[in-house]
C-alpha cells in the first residue's frame, strides 16, 4: 500500500443529514472535483447553484422502487472498489465504462431517530439503509485509494488535507476515516438488530451486537492509569447520556457512573406525587428522602449520612428551584442532576464554578424494559433491567402483627431505595427518608450493623436525642438466611421489615419477628445489585 496522497477528482455525495453539505460541496468544486449525487442530496446541491450529476447518469438506470434501488450498480461499486494501481482492475474499468470515485460522502438513513420517535414497524423498516452501508463498506475497504466520510464533522479535516496536498488526502487520514466508517456501519446494524430483537420479544438472540456514538473522551477511567470514553447507545432513556451540562468542569468516568446511579434511584419516586432527592457516593445511596418540597427532601436525605454526602452526587426528581439549589450548594457537591432547573437556580449553582449541573429533560421510567450489561473475561453478560417497582408489588404480611399505614408507607419507600443499594443491602427508613444504609458487604449482618453505626454517627452530629433507627422500618434486598441480621435491626429500634422471602429458614426468621412484635412483609421479588 503506497503512502502518497491520493487526488480527489470525483465525489459521490448521498446524505440524509445535510448539515454543512453545500459549503463542503462548494469547496470540493473549488478544487475541481466533479460532484455526483442522488435524490434529495442532488436537489439541494443543484438549488445551491452547483454543477452536479445524477448518479443515474453513471449507472444508466433511474432511481426506482421508492428509492430502494439507485446506487447498487457495478458502475458505482466498481468505481469505489477498483484498485488504481492494479492493471487488471484498470482494464475492467475501461472495458465496462466505470469511472473511479475518489471520495464517498454518506450518512445513513435516520433509522435510530425513526425508532426513537416511536414510529411504526413499516416506517422503521423503510428507514433501514441498504445502499449507503454497502457503499461505505466498499469505500472503506479500498481506503488505499478512496476517502470515505460518514460524519459531517470530518468535512473540515478532509478540506484541510486537500488544501495542504493539492486536492489530495493522505493514507493516514483515509485509514482513520475507514475505521470510523466501519464503526458507523457496525453501530447502525447493531441498532437494527437490537430493534428487531425487541420487536420480536426475543430477549436472548443468537447474536447480540452493541453500538454507540462517542459523547466524550475522558482524561482517565476509574483510576489514572485507565483509558476511558463515554458512548451514547440507541436506547431512548432520559439520564446522564441525554443530559445537557449547563456548567461545571468535565464529568469524569466515576462522576458519570455515580450520576447515573443517583438519577435511576430518584426516578423511583413519581414527581407528580412527591418531591424526592437522592445523594449518591461511589454508586451507593447515602441519603434518600421524599417530601413536599425539594429543599425539605434534600435536608432529610442529608441527615442520613452527612459525612458521605461530602463530594457526592445529588439527583432530584423535579425542576431544581432556587431554595433547593441554595441548600445543596452549601456543602461540596460534585454533580447535580435534575429534569430541569429555574433560571434563578442555575445562577445560584453558577457561583460554584466546578460544580456540574446536568439537566436531563425528563426522568427515566423505572418500569421500562431494557438491558444492562457488564464484561467478563472473553465475553459479556446481558440481562433485562430490574424494572420491578415497589408500588406494583404485593406486600404480603407474614407476621402476627400487620404494619401500620405509616410503617407500610416507609416499607415501600425503603424497598425502593434498597433496589439501588449494592448487595448485601440493608436500608433503614423513617418518615420517608433513609436513616441508615448498609451496602456492599459480604455479610448481611455487617450491612445491618454498618447502617446502625451510620445512624448513631448522624445522631451525634445533629445532636439528636437518639438515632433515627428508633421507630424505623428496615428493608433487605434479599432474603434473610438467618435471623441474625434481623435481630441487629430490631435491637437498633426497627419496628417493621420488608424482604423478598424465599429462604429455607423463612419460618425461623418470621418467628424472630413475632417474638419481638415486629411486623414483616414479603415481596417475592429480590433486588440483588452487584
Amino acid at each position: 500500500m503506497t503512502e502518497q496522497p491520493r487526488r480527489i477528482l470525483r465525489a459521490l455525495l448521498s446524505v440524509s443529514d445535510k448539515s454543512g453539505l453545500v459549503d463542503f460541496a462548494r469547496a470540493l468544486a473549488g478544487h475541481g472535483v466533479e460532484l455526483v449525487s442522488t435524490g434529495g442530496t442532488r436537489k439541494a446541491l443543484a438549488e445551491a447553484g452547483l454543477a452536479v450529476r445524477d448518479v443515474s447518469e453513471l449507472t444508466g438506470f433511474p432511481e426506482m422502487m421508492d428509492g430502494r434501488i439507485k446506487t447498487m450498480h457495478p458502475r458505482v461499486h466498481g468505481g469505489l472498489l477498483a484498485i488504481r494501481d492494479n492493471a487488471e482492475h484498470v482494464g475492467a474499468m475501461s472495458a465496462h465504462g466505470i469511472a473511479p470515485i475518489d471520495l464517498l460522502v454518506v450518512n445513513l438513513y435516520p433509522f435510530e431517530a425513526t425508532v426513537a420517535k416511536g414510529a411504526g414497524f413499516e416506517e422503521c423498516i423503510e428507514n433501514i439503509d441498504i445502499g449507503g452501508p454497502a457503499m461505505v463498506r466498499a469505500a472503506a475497504k479500498n481506503h488505499a485509494d478512496v476517502t470515505v466520510v460518514v460524519d459531517a464533522q470530518d468535512y473540515a479535516v478532509v478540506l484541510g488535507e486537500m488544501d495542504q496536498h493539492g486536492g489530495a488526502t493522505t493514507l493516514a487520514l483515509r485509514k482513520r476515516l475507514a475505521a470510523k466508517a466501519y464503526g458507523r456501519t457496525a453501530a447502525y446494524d447493531a441498532a437494527i438488530s437490537g430493534w428487531f430483537a425487541e420487536t420480536l420479544d426475543e430477549p436472548t438472540p443468537d447474536w447480540r451486537a452493541l453500538g454507540g456514538k462517542l459523547i466524550q473522551t475522558m482524561r482517565y477511567g476509574e483510576n489514572p492509569h485507565q483509558v476511558a470514553a463515554f458512548y451514547r447507545s440507541p436506547e431512548v432513556r432520559f439520564g446522564v447520556a441525554t443530559a445537557r451540562q449547563v456548567q461545571g468542569k468535565q464529568l469524569s468516568y466515576n462522576n458519570i457512573n455515580d450520576t447515573d446511579a443517583a438519577y435511576e434511584c430518584v426516578a423511583e419516586f413519581d414527581p407528580r406525587r412527591t418531591a424526592a432527592c437522592a445523594i449518591i457516593k461511589h454508586a451507593n445511596p447515602c441519603g434518600v428522602a421524599e417530601a413536599e418540597t425539594l429543599v425539605e427532601a434534600y435536608r432529610k436525605a442529608l441527615m442520613c449520612d452527612q459525612d458521605s454526602a461530602f463530594g457526592g452526587i445529588v439527583a432530584v426528581n423535579r425542576t431544581l428551584d432556587a431554595e433547593a439549589a441554595r441548600m445543596i450548594t452549601g456543602i461540596f457537591t460534585e454533580v447535580i442532576i435534575a429534569p430541569d432547573a429555574t433560571d434563578e437556580a442555575i445562577e445560584i449553582v453558577r457561583a460554584k464554578k466546578n460544580l456540574r449541573l446536568m439537566l436531563a429533560g425528563g426522568l427515566p421510567d423505572p418500569r421500562a424494559r431494557g438491558f444492562t450489561m457488564r464484561t467478563v473475561a472473553g465475553g459479556f453478560l446481558m440481562q433485562s433491567r430490574d424494572n420491578a417497582v415497589a408500588d406494583d408489588l404485593d406486600f404480603k404480611v407474614v407476621t402476627k402483627r400487620a404494619p401500620t399505614e405509616a410503617e407500610l408507607a416507609d416499607l415501600r419507600f425503603a424497598f425502593r431505595v434498597a433496589k439501588h443499594v449494592k448487595s448485601n443491602a440493608v436500608v433503614y427508613a423513617r418518615d420517608r427518608a433513609t436513616v441508615g444504609v448498609g451496602a456492599g458487604q459480604m455479610s448481611r449482618v455487617d450491612s445491618a450493623a454498618i447502617a446502625v453505626r451510620k445512624a448513631e454517627a448522624a445522631a451525634r452530629f445533629f445532636e439528636l436525642p437518639e438515632p433515627l433507627t428508633k421507630g424505623s422500618v428496615v428493608a433487605s434486598d434479599a432474603f434473610y438466611p438467618f435471623p441474625d441480621a434481623l435481630l441487629v435491626s430490631i435491637r437498633a429500634g426497627a419496628t417493621a421489615v420488608v424482604q423478598p422471602g424465599g429462604s429455607i429458614r423463612d419460618e425461623e426468621v418470621i418467628k424472630a419477628a413475632d417474638d419481638h412484635d415486629v411486623a414483616m412483609v414479603l415481596t417475592g421479588v429480590r433486588h440483588f445489585r452487584h
